[in-house]
């Protein structure tokens, strides 16, 4: 344990040394994100883009993450236990990319749908039978989703055939 914490230590402080735009805490055995690198990073959050939390352990992240990282245009939590995102994530002005793939979602991150900047969604492996097509179908950004390997239910998929103005990556056209 005191490994990964000086291996997340190393890696923040590197991006506030740095100046860096990016924060990547992926692989570090994480099961929530650490309070104490709200305060570490407090005077560089707001020129941080780029977070990556992938392959972690993480079930839950707080509302406070998306307050911190406003400025905040990608985030990959892909290869997490995520079941749900706050409902501060629909705060989030410039995020164009979120990766959620290969977590423990069931439910469609229904907030998602409200960042008007998204572009890619990425919700591959997850348990996921039910997706808001015209909710995303509404999202002026949008560009790309992919559901591929959720169990998604016949209604979903059929909703899935018809022509949107994003592409979709599902299991039923491989």
């Amino acid at each position: 344990m005191a490994e990964a914490v000086a291996n997340v230590a190393r890696r923040i402080n590197a991006t506030v040394e740095d100046g860096k735009d990016s924060l990547d805490l992926s692989n570090c055995k994480l099961i929530s994100f650490p309070d104490g690198v709200f305060k570490v990073l407090r005077s560089v959050s707001d020129n941080i883009r780029i977070v990556t939390l992938a392959d972690n352990e993480m079930k839950a992240l707080s509302s406070k993450f998306f307050s911190t990282f406003t400025q905040l245009r990608e985030l990959d939590l892909r290869g997490n236990v995520l079941t749900k995102l706050p409902d501060t994530v629909a705060e989030m002005e410039h995020l164009t990319c979120i990766n959620l793939a290969n977590n423990s979602f069931s439910i469609f991150p229904d907030k998602l749908t409200e960042i008007a900047t998204l572009e890619r969604i990425n919700l591959e492996g997850n348990s996921i039978t039910d997706i808001p097509v015209e909710k995303l179908s509404a999202m002026p950004a949008l560009k790309w989703i992919n559901v591929k390997s959720n169990p998604l239910d016949s209604n979903t998929l059929s909703a899935l055939q018809s022509p949107h103005n994003f592409d979709i990556v599902s299991g039923a056209d491989s």
